[in-house]
């Protein structure tokens, strides 16, 4: 099922961690990471296993973990603690190329093993764009990797990475290094078959910005997108559903070359459509139903 909004919830907070479950968000990423000091680890590690285990039925949001980055002592502590929990995901901070992501996939392969889960039932979600290595490794996500759930993106980590003073212009747009990061982060997941979800809009105050933010994103063809505060829930999901307008046409257009077999150009209200159309229709309606 396509996430259209995912929401960060410390790891290391019970308020936000108990108020998160109620806001509507689609996914909620209990956050190991940057939300929570390095003096809090391992407080918000047994928080969020006890969190995980006391949600047996799994009926509201679905429960993905940020774990820290691969390779260090802190995400071997997260994994070994919290796999029996059984999470939906693990969001994958700072991963360089495919390579990461499966190495992160061999280590949740024995641990579901261990804990007797079903091999592949933790999927995968990298945060593809957070160093600059990971920029020419984005490429490598075409190849077949059965956990991969999805792909997203960051520019906080990476303007820093390059010493940048800022990342968005004075109009509040991604100035060009981070337009390429985005874009390339969203052609990676098209070519690896999987959802594109738009990073974060910080301006959590500012909802007339963030809407416009959707739109564009949903526009270029991002599935969803990441959020920081449960406010933006609403919008993002208000935003990332196709409109009845937009439903309607798309039905419009599947039934026009459905009623047509072998033609491979129609009209429609005076315009001419092509295969590219009616993959476009076949996704809005995909988008409609979640997915």
């Amino acid at each position: 099922m396509i996430a259209r909004s995912l929401l960060f919830v410390p790891g290391d907070s019970e308020k936000k961690l108990a108020r998160g479950e109620g806001v509507g968000a689609d996914i909620l990423i209990l956050d190991l990471e940057d939300a929570v000091a390095p003096e809090r680890k391992s407080t918000a590690r047994g928080m969020v296993r006890e969190y995980l285990a006391a949600r047996t039925n799994r009926s509201g949001p679905r429960l993905w973990v940020r774990v820290n980055p691969l390779g260090s002592d802190e995400c071997q502590l997260d994994l070994a603690a919290l796999v029996a929990a059984q999470p939906d995901g693990i969001i994958q901070p700072k991963t360089r190329s495919v390579d990461d992501v499966i190495l992160l996939g061999q280590h949740l392969d024995r641990l579901e093993a261990s804990n007797g889960l079903p091999a592949g039932k933790i999927k995968i979600m990298p945060v593809a764009t957070e160093t600059p290595e990971a920029i020419f490794g984005l490429g490598s996500y075409a190849r077949s990797v059965p956990r991969l759930y999805g792909m997203t993106w960051g520019a906080e980590d990476l303007s820093a990475a390059v010493g940048a003073l800022a990342n968005k212009d004075a109009a509040g747009a991604w100035t060009f290094p981070y337009q390429v990061a985005r874009a390339l982060c969203l052609f990676a997941a098209s070519a690896a078959g999987v959802a594109a979800i738009d990073t974060i809009f910080a301006d959590f105050r500012n909802p007339v910005g963030l809407r416009d933010a959707c739109a564009e994103a949903c526009r270029d063809g991002f599935a969803g997108k990441l959020a920081i505060h449960p406010d933006q829930v609403a919008v993002i999901n208000e935003c990332f559903v196709p409109s009845a307008q937009e439903i309607a046409h798309a039905q419009r257009i599947v039934k026009l070359f459905a009623d047509n077999p072998g033609v491979v150009a129609l009209q429609l209200d005076g315009k001419m459509l092509d295969i590219p159309h009616l993959l476009q229709a076949r996704k809005t309606l995909a988008r409609s139903s979640g997915r």
